[in-house]
Order: C-alpha cells, then structure tokens, then sequence
C-alpha cells in the first residue's frame, strides 16, 4: 500500500515525513523502522493489515490508569520499529526486520476484521501496541476511523517519535497515549535508542495540544536514567509541559535483548523515584512492574481520598464518582472515565 506523508524528490528518492527520523530513501531502500520502502519513486507501507501480534488485555497492562479503569483493550502490532532500543522488550516482533534481513511477516487481518473481533470481545479501546504503531500509521488510521464510527476508543502506546504532521491526521481519531519518556539525557538517546531526546519532547507537546489524554512511561534503568536529578528535572518538564495531573508511570528494568550487563531496577530506586515525581508537584505518579508493593493505587491529589485500588493490572476497588469526581470533596480527577 502507498504510504502517508512523505515527498517525491529527484532521482526517485522520497522523503518520508512520517517520523522525526524523517528518512531520505532511495529508491529500492528502506527507512530506518525497516517496514517503508521506495519502490520506483513510490513509498510504500511493508505491514499494512499483516498482523503480527493481536491479543485481549486489560487496559492497566499499556499502563493506562485513567483510561476506562478495568474495561478490556483489544491490541495489536506489525512488526518493525523506528528505534533501536537496545533493551527493547518485544525485540523479537519490533526488531524483526532490522534482525533478520528485512524480514516482513503477519497474518492478513483487515480494519474491518480488527474493529469487529474487538466488538466481539468486550474491549472498549483499541489499542495500538506493543510495537511503534507509527511504523504501521496507514493500518492504524484506517482502524481507528472505523473504530470510532463503532463507538470505540483508539489508544497509542507509543515513542513519541510522530512527527506533527502524523500527529494532525491522527489526532481527531485518538483518544489516549502511553508515550516513553525514555530518559531526559541526550546520550541516553543517542547511544541506546538511537533518537533524539528534543524531537521526542516536541512530539509530546504535539499529542498534548491536539487533545490526545496522555501518561507517561520512563523504564528506570540502572546507571543509565536514573539520576535523581535527572529524574526530577524529567517530572519538572512534565509538570511545566502537560500539567500536574499527567499520569508518571516508573517501571522497573529487567535484563533483556542487548542490554544484560547491569540488573534489575532495585526497589528502592523506584520508590525514590517516585517521591521525587511527587516532589516535583505531580498528582498521579505511579510504580510499575512490582506489583503489591504499592505505588498503583489512585489518589484524589485534592483530599487524598483512594479513588482506584490496583493490584498489577487487577483494579480491587473503583470508587470514583459520576464523571470521574472524588466522592468525598467532587474534586475531577483527570482522564477518560465512563
């Protein structure tokens, strides 16, 4: 299928303006995420309606905490990802082509056919997922328009790597965004991502002023992100940017891919890390991958009162009021509630 957004040039290269990366392609190659190729002076999107991943979650798992608390998620994937995260955790479907000489694979699997077995399970949200939906933006686009017509919510989990452009076309069919904020140093994303931390900055504040809910994810990884400085300069930015209600969520690192030389996150940082985001003046700040050690339950920022009890991606009890209000002081939390 031919892609969205990009220039024809001369001696039939293209410029895709689909990502920050903005890719210069010649014809016969590929962009950085391995799944855009100029064919002849036309680019075209390898992974259209082939799917590679496709599976019922709860809403919790994307993490989405003030996204239709305990309702289902129906979620999917192509393969390819504009990054090269060298701790990627779905290294073997977002990597695939970069690992394994242009690899494309998926099971046919049409808009329609997407928005219909998403009715039929009970989700409530679509979600783009587990790889950059970005690389698959044209799958995306059309599901989400057809998805929306159903009476459902689309929701991207996503880098944050959208150029504006993507951003407007996508916008009126989005409701929500998990964006990694994957660290607030630009070596960080140079070295182990091979991105820019700025582009990713002004992509956030795109998503944001197109109306997109959004929270935030940052993996704490050890000797790499989590300067305690660095993490309450990262809260600052997400107060001054998006505002104190803005869902952090701090999830802790696990050894995998080509980053196996340092352990887990300890406890102990994810904990600091936390109070440092509270600190900082946000509401909602969030801990993740250790569940029933605290930091997942939802609290009225104004009184204090407990809102959502979690439990991993278990909701134990929701007590928000009509419209998503605080029962004890009606103060509005922030999100998409029923």
């Amino acid at each position: 299928m031919e892609a969205l957004l990009y220039e024809k040039l001369d001696d039939q290269k293209v410029r895709c303006n689909l990502c920050q990366h903005r890719c210069l392609i010649a014809s016969g190659k590929r962009g950085l995420c391995g799944v855009r190729e100029n064919r002849g002076g036309v680019l075209e999107s390898l992974v259209y309606a082939k799917l590679v991943a496709k599976h019922v979650d709860p809403i919790e798992k994307k993490p989405l905490f003030h996204v239709l608390p305990g309702s289902l998620s129906y979620s999917i994937a192509t393969v390819g990802c504009n990054f090269s995260c060298r701790f990627c955790q779905n290294a073997n479907i977002a990597q695939l082509p970069k690992d394994h000489n242009g690899r494309i694979v998926g099971e046919h699997f049409p808009p329609e056919k997407v928005v219909q077995e998403a009715i039929i399970s009970g989700s409530k949200t679509i979600a783009y997922t587990y790889t950059e939906p970005t690389v698959f933006f044209e799958y995306a686009l059309d599901t989400a328009k057809l998805a929306r017509k159903k009476g459902l919510r689309n929701v991207f989990v996503t880098n944050g790597y959208a150029t504006p452009e993507a951003v407007m076309l996508a916008g009126p069919y989005l409701d929500a965004a998990n964006v990694d904020l994957k660290a607030f140093n630009k070596p960080f994303y140079k070295d182990l991502v091979g991105a820019k931390l700025e582009k990713v900055l002004e992509t956030i504040k795109c998503l944001s002023q197109a109306g997109v809910f959004l929270e935030i994810t940052t993996l704490l990884i050890p000797q790499a992100n989590d300067d305690p400085k660095e993490l309450a300069d990262l809260a600052a930015w997400i107060v001054d940017n998006l505002g104190p209600q803005t869902p952090w969520h701090i999830s802790r690192f696990h050894p995998t891919y080509r980053l196996t030389d340092r352990g887990p996150t300890p406890l102990q940082s994810l904990l600091d890390a936390r109070q440092i985001g509270k600190d900082a003046g946000l509401y909602h700040v969030y801990t993740g991958n250790i569940p029933g050690q605290g930091g997942e339950e939802t609290l009225c920022h104004n009184c204090g009162h407990l809102l959502i009890d979690r439990v991993g991606y278990r909701i134990l009890a929701n007590n928000l009021a009509k419209g998503g209000t605080c029962p004890s002081c009606q103060t509005k939390a922030a999100g998409i509630w029923e």
